[in-house]
């Protein structure tokens, strides 16, 4: 937490940003190690140098703050109180008050800026999100490790998936069984909604699961990926029940050689856009180039969705210690999708995938 937090202000100060107020979930727990969901309250962080750091919530959640490491300054506040005031007289306290100051502007609302131009009427508000997000690209041992358990355990919710399809189950009723058994084990929340697809709704890259029933000849299509210690996960697999048809194998295989490829190049030093571009060549040279829709990748860490995307305009370097996602994939209407997707952690020696699940063409019995 001291080193993240010297590391801030040693960008802050490059980049000549006086202050900053730290609002989003991520980023607050980036910083202070304390996750919450405030939902309508404000959470924030207020740092500037020379100063003492400080968090601002909600009198209730005072208590797991402490608990969680925080060691500096607190503010907290009862409901019928007005957390800016407070924070308004705290930084008025000093003898100068900070010309700059960055807030998250993908974050923060219209609502809380003109608020905060209210109580700091001299002061320039600048953008942040760039500065915490070159902060959260380059992860830690500590990082390397939870995200490799977040792995380990979205692989198991692949593996329950599979074992769960049979003709007549439906989609959200696997759904239900991948949650339940990862719950068991320990697994406190999932990543985003899981997804569980068949049939010719795999053709949507984000379909919705519902009641639709599993059946012969279905493509089934899972994305799924769990929190481990505040650390996400994301994984796709696509499996075939009882049968497939020779153009469903075709795009299963174009698929999965597209991703092969990417992998091979993801090494320290490549741009981000030419693993866009590696995948993108594989799929046109199969004549399905317009039915992959969507980037390569994200970058992944807190958020499942966070700093890069993997465009293929990006002209980023891949870094040792980045964590991002490869996931190729192919959707045509009537006839069904497929998308298979891994984590991937740049090494000195080239990529890990962290992700383990098997991805060879599978027809489930």
């Amino acid at each position: 937490m001291k080193q993240r937090i010297e590391t801030l202000l040693r960008h802050m100060d490059q980049q000549h940003m006086e202050s900053i107020l730290i609002t989003s979930p991520a980023n607050v727990y980036y910083i202070t190690n304390y996750f919450t969901d405030p939902h309508e309250r404000l959470v924030a962080v207020y740092i500037r140098k020379h100063e003492d750091p400080i968090l601002v919530l909600p009198a209730m959640e005072k208590a797991d703050a402490k608990n969680a490491g925080w060691k500096h300054s607190i503010i907290s506040y009862q409901d019928h109180e007005n957390p800016w005031e407070m924070l308004s007289k705290v930084i008025k306290q000093n003898e100068t008050i900070p010309k700059t100051i960055g807030v998250e502007f993908n974050h923060f609302t219209l609502d809380r800026q003109t608020i905060l131009q209210q109580i700091l009427p001299q002061t320039e508000i600048r953008q942040a999100e760039a500065l915490l997000a070159q902060l959260r690209l380059i992860k830690n041992e500590y990082e390397y490790k939870r995200l490799k358990t977040a792995a380990e355990l979205a692989d198991f919710g692949i593996k329950t998936g599979f074992e769960a399809i049979k003709e007549g189950i439906t989609e959200l009723e696997i759904v239900a069984k991948i949650e339940f058994e990862l719950k068991k084990q320990g697994v406190q929340a999932m990543s985003f909604s899981t997804i569980v697809l068949s049939g010719t709704k795999t053709a949507s890259p984000h379909g919705n699961p519902s009641l639709k029933k599993i059946a012969k000849g279905d493509l089934v299509l899972f994305d799924l990926g769990v929190v481990y210690e505040g650390y996400c996960s994301d994984i796709t697999r696509t499996v075939a029940f009882k049968s497939i048809t020779k153009e469903q194998d075709r795009i299963y295989n174009n698929v999965l050689h597209a991703q092969q490829k990417t992998i091979e190049s993801a090494k320290a030093g490549v741009a981000v856009g030419k693993l866009d571009q590696v995948a993108r060549n594989a799929i046109n040279s199969n004549g399905y180039g317009d039915y992959f829709t969507h980037r390569i990748g994200h970058g992944l860490g807190i958020q499942t969705h966070e700093y890069p995307s993997m465009h293929s305009d990006n002209t980023l370097p891949l870094q040792e210690n980045m964590c991002f996602t490869v996931e190729p994939g192919i959707y045509v209407p009537n006839i069904g999708g497929v998308r298979i997707e891994d984590m991937l952690f740049i090494k000195e020696s080239g990529p890990e995938v962290l992700t383990q699940f098997p991805k060879e063409l599978r027809i489930v019995d």
